[in-house]
């Protein structure tokens, strides 16, 4: 296959509780991007419930897709591939994506592309400006906290990765042990600038030179300081708690993504995932690349969070490279990226 061959990918969306449908073109134009969000469900119950979020995406799936054709102004012939994530993610909401894609490309006789979800996060950034390799990228969602290093297209080195909780993870529970609502990442972004990050939590740095991550420890330091705040009647501002726990995650980050640059001996470093839609982690890093020299790229929020587009921008140059699947793929829930 041609290397500068020309695609229409339609890519597919399902891993969590996003039902999303968005066709690119030659890996970067963006010709639709539609969501169909389940925040407003899944917030009455503090987060997000597997069945709930399984049959939504049974509910909208099909419908998401003619939308998405219908914005791009394309037909099923027009296309070149199709692109679902194969994993990581909810098995359940998986499922559905991946089926309805089989179904698509079964139907349609395009290829069928599996793309690795933190893959997708990492060419969100593609869609705005095209990546220069070699990079590093630090991907912060609510499921994943990984350095990945690239080469080039389609090449990925994980560099280190959570050993429990994920920066999103524990930015959700941390705002619910303060009683703030789903999803808590925006909420204790926009509390923490009314506060002073003047308590005094821990930062989790690990081995010497290491470049894993771990939260569980700080969100256990969150949760006790607020019990013994509360044993010894000593009130704890919620802004200046928010400020503080923010300040900690934000610093790790920071430091460890400079720290994996350093030891790739590159200049261009990609934030990406959910959490990269915080503003402090946002302005923190812009600062430190500066002093560094290091060239920061970061997606705009509406290309943060889960979409199709980012799926269907990294499954474009699988296509390229003749990456495609057979209709006996399966979704896994912890793909492994390789």
């Amino acid at each position: 296959m041609s290397k500068t061959m020309k695609s229409l990918v339609l890519g597919i969306e399902t891993s969590c509780d996003e039902t999303a449908a968005a066709v690119v073109e030659d890996g970067y134009l963006l010709k639709s991007n539609v969501i169909s969000s389940q925040m407003e469900i899944h917030r009455r119950f503090g987060g997000v419930v597997p069945e709930v979020a399984s049959r939504r995406h049974v509910e909208r799936v099909t419908s998401i897709i003619e939308q998405a054709l219908d914005e791009a102004k394309v037909t099923k012939e027009d296309l070149s591939a199709v692109a679902v994530t194969q994993g990581p993610g909810l098995v359940g909401a998986l499922l559905i994506g991946v089926s309805a894609a089989k179904a698509f490309s079964f139907a349609t006789g395009v290829p069928l592309i599996g793309v690795h979800h933190i893959a997708g996060h990492i060419y969100a950034s593609h869609l705005v400006e095209p990546l220069r390799f070699p990079l590093v990228s630090l991907v912060a969602s609510g499921g994943h906290t990984e350095l990945i290093y690239m080469p080039e297209h389609n090449r990925f080195e994980r560099l280190g990765r959570t050993r429990d909780d994920a920066a999103g993870e524990a930015f959700d529970k941390v705002a619910r042990v303060m009683d703030l609502p789903y999803p808590g990442g925006p909420h204790i972004d926009q509390l923490a600038k009314e506060g002073s990050p003047h308590l005094n939590l821990p930062r989790s740095w690990l081995e010497p030179n290491s470049l894993d991550f771990s939260f569980s420890g700080l969100k256990s330091a969150v949760i006790n300081l607020l019990h013994n705040s509360e044993q010894r009647g000593v009130k704890i501002e919620k802004a200046d708690l928010a400020a503080s726990f923010q300040a900690s995650v934000v610093e790790v980050l920071v430091e460890k993504a400079v720290r994996a640059t350093r030891m790739k001996g590159v200049s261009e470093l990609v934030l990406a995932g959910g959490v990269s839609a915080n503003s402090a982690l946002r302005e923190a890093l812009a600062a430190r690349c500066q002093e560094e020299g290091i060239t920061l790229r970061v997606p705009p929020l509406n290309l943060c969070t889960d979409n199709a587009a980012m799926i269907a921008a990294a499954g474009s140059y699988r296509f390229r490279d003749g990456q495609f699947a057979g209709l006996d793929m399966n979704a896994i829930a912890n793909l492994p990226l390789a």
